[in-house]
């Protein structure tokens, strides 16, 4: 029970970077948010490198990472995060993540398109089950005196949680096409995946501090994606950031965002997957849209009906096939 442990706690602390998301970015905007979380996340990974390659960033990677996982960065971060804060500032955390069980049907999809990976029959049931989930939350009747179905969220909220969910699943695709390249250099440099670097001071396995190697590199892509958007939109861009910066409260929230993020959620989920099944570890990682559900009602004073309590667990239930 030790993994499905971790891996619950791998849901709860994505659900608390979410609603910190919330908070952060509507005070901040989204890409001010993400240029100071992003910036954050960079120098946490950066010592945790130091820590475990013997070095602050990613030793060995060749080439062909870098352009995978570059391009993953970009897709996943600099597109997909934005969108995802988007969304976060029109429809709220709660519904945004439920839109990012999208990105399971997605990233099998791309999979399939990439990697020549096979669609079990599951998979094609958990993509009308997902759809059906999100179906269900938002849509419902039209006001009285019309016909028909309508959206119950403004639709421009719902591009924007959609696109996310999207780009995460193509991110994380290329993504693993760019892990398997890096795996395959640091064989070429005659490195033993399985042991520890020599001179690194946490010595853990190669294969376990590898993923923090391969989150930099999509991280200095999503930071300069996020820079490149921020002045290109704002002219008053530098101004903009000083005032975030100011902000303690929107400081705060990116803070505990970045480590409830990119750095727990992603070393715990790490860590949950070598005492358990892959496919239950993200099974329960999937969670998030229905544990957040009730803090966001309580924080936010919303209002949750029983219509977007059965979606979001029929979503993730949809989701759930792919690793099952």
């Amino acid at each position: 029970m030790i993994g499905e442990s971790i891996a619950l706690i791998v849901a709860l602390s994505w659900t608390a970077t979410a609603l910190f998301a919330e908070v952060g970015s509507k005070r901040m905007g989204a890409l001010p948010f993400n240029v100071v979380r992003m910036s954050l996340s960079l120098l946490m990974l950066s010592a945790t490198l130091w820590l475990t390659m013997g070095a602050p960033w990613p030793r060995w990677a060749d080439g062909d990472t870098w352009l995978w996982l570059l391009l993953s960065g970009l897709v996943g971060y600099t597109v997909g995060d934005y969108c995802l804060m988007q969304g976060y500032i029109i429809i709220g955390s709660r519904f945004g993540q439920l839109f990012m069980t999208l990105s399971a049907p997605v990233a099998a999809l791309v999979g399939r398109l990439l990697l020549d990976e096979q669609l079990q029959p599951s998979a094609w049931i958990g993509m009308a089950v997902t759809l059906s989930g999100i179906a269900l939350t938002i849509l419902g009747k039209k006001e009285a005196g019309q016909r028909g179905v309508g959206l119950r969220l403004p639709a421009k909220g719902i591009l924007f949680a959609a696109g996310a969910g999207i780009c995460q699943g193509a991110g994380l695709v290329l993504s693993k096409v760019g892990i398997t390249h890096y795996d395959a250099a640091l064989c070429a440099a005659g490195l033993d995946t399985a042991a520890p670097v020599a001179e690194a001071l946490l010595p853990l396995p190669m294969n376990i501090a590898m993923p923090f190697a391969a989150t930099m590199i999509r991280g200095l892509m999503g930071l300069a994606g996020f820079v490149a958007l921020l002045y290109a939109l704002h002219p008053q861009a530098t101004q903009l950031l000083r005032r975030s910066i100011a902000d303690r409260r929107a400081l705060r929230a990116a803070t505990l965002s970045m480590l409830f993020g990119p750095f727990i959620g992603v070393s715990l989920s790490l860590l949950a997957t070598q005492y358990t099944a892959s496919g239950i570890a993200q099974t329960l990682f999937s969670l998030t849209p229905v544990l957040i559900i009730a803090p966001s009602a309580l924080l936010f004073h919303q209002r949750v009906t029983l219509r977007e309590i059965v979606g979001a667990i029929v979503s993730v239930a949809g989701a759930s096939l792919f690793f099952l």
